[in-house]
């Protein structure tokens, strides 16, 4: 008869204890705990993780059916619905959530030299989400449908060994474009995505990073094939190419629409409008006029142009008519008896 450890406590010996114990530390999580230690609770929701328990009443059934082996499970006493539903609740998430990114950083690194079956040193990410159905009048806070409620998990999946590197649990409202701003990019990195995650700003975002990004209608489906137009080499840190795709196999064969044209024949009359509405008079009172020089320092010091009213002035104008940064025509403090 095998008086061993379990398979179960066999799993668990992997993990950093100390690790653990550290985080539970930063945060007091064991504050005022009496029964269910941070370190039991997570035991026993990883065993029902592994053995595809399905509610609060599944988990405790199944650990009672087997009390005589709790202890070398790794768990001191048996476990009660109600103690577990109350940890659940009140213990500080931020705790599983950073031994969670450390379990995933020691996993990436013993799968940091598999083989993709491509040319590619970069690391290699999937990011996609998926929508799970709930009970409306049991989950009433997952805003989804009118008769449904939901939540959408986001994940980042590392292509190299199949981790998950990033998860974001939403409600199913949540549009997949959002959770690139939650992304912190990689440079170097390639995210591949579908077409539901194509937003200009936010992709300039990645490139931006010094990261690269494969997306399209060709990722999601196959529908619309592939096929190499040609090739030229890119100025980049790796030797491999960039590859010219049609957006849809069968472009050539589809009926192609004229781009449309608009002729503009008034040109005198669309110029003279133009100047009309850009036109803007503003007048200066005789003592602003010449107060508008600053006055000499007598400090030691660069010398001011201007003078507080000037700036003043416009700052003010800038203020009143909405212009931006990016209009110069606001940042010249020119003397009012100047004509623009």
């Amino acid at each position: 008869m095998n008086t061993g450890k379990t398979l179960f406590a066999q799993l668990m010996d992997f993990l950093p204890w100390s690790t653990f114990d550290r985080i539970v530390g930063r945060y007091d999580g064991n504050r005022a705990v009496r029964k269910l230690s941070c370190a039991a609770q997570y035991q026993i929701m990883a065993f029902a993780q592994l053995t595809y328990r399905e509610s609060l009443r599944d988990i405790e059934a199944c650990l009672s059916a087997q009390t005589a082996k709790l202890y070398h499970m790794g768990l001191r006493e048996p476990v009660r619905r109600s103690t577990l539903a109350d940890a659940n609740e009140s213990r500080d998430w931020r705790i599983y959530a950073e031994f969670a990114q450390r379990l995933i950083a020691q996993a990436r690194r013993l799968y940091a030299t598999e083989d993709l079956g491509l040319d590619l040193t970069n690391s290699v990410y999937a990011l996609d989400s998926t929508t799970i159905d709930l009970c409306m009048s049991v989950f009433p806070w997952a805003h989804f449908r009118s008769a449904k409620s939901a939540v959408k998990m986001h994940t980042l999946l590392d292509l190299r060994g199949n981790i998950p590197s990033f998860i974001h649990i939403s409600d199913g409202k949540l549009h997949d474009v959002h959770a690139l701003d939650m992304l912190i990019p990689e440079p170097g990195a390639i995210y591949v995505m579908d077409r539901g995650y194509i937003d200009f700003a936010r992709l300039h975002t990645l490139h931006q990073a010094g990261a690269f990004f494969v997306t399209g209608d060709f990722v999601a489906g196959t529908r619309h094939g592939c096929r190499r137009m040609g090739g030229y080499p890119c100025r980049s840190f790796t030797p491999w190419s960039c590859f010219a795709l049609p957006f849809k196999y069968h472009a050539e064969h589809r009926h192609h629409i004229p781009k449309p044209r608009y002729r503009v024949t008034n040109w005198a009359e669309y110029d003279a409008s133009l100047k009309r509405r850009g036109s803007l008079t503003v007048w200066f009172t005789d003592e602003a006029v010449q107060a508008w020089r600053a006055e000499p320092r007598t400090t030691p010091g660069g010398q001011p142009h201007y003078s507080a009213l000037a700036i003043t002035t416009a700052l003010t104008m800038r203020v009143v008519f909405r212009l931006g940064p990016a209009d110069r025509g606001a940042d010249r403090l020119r003397h009012p008896s100047a004509r623009a």
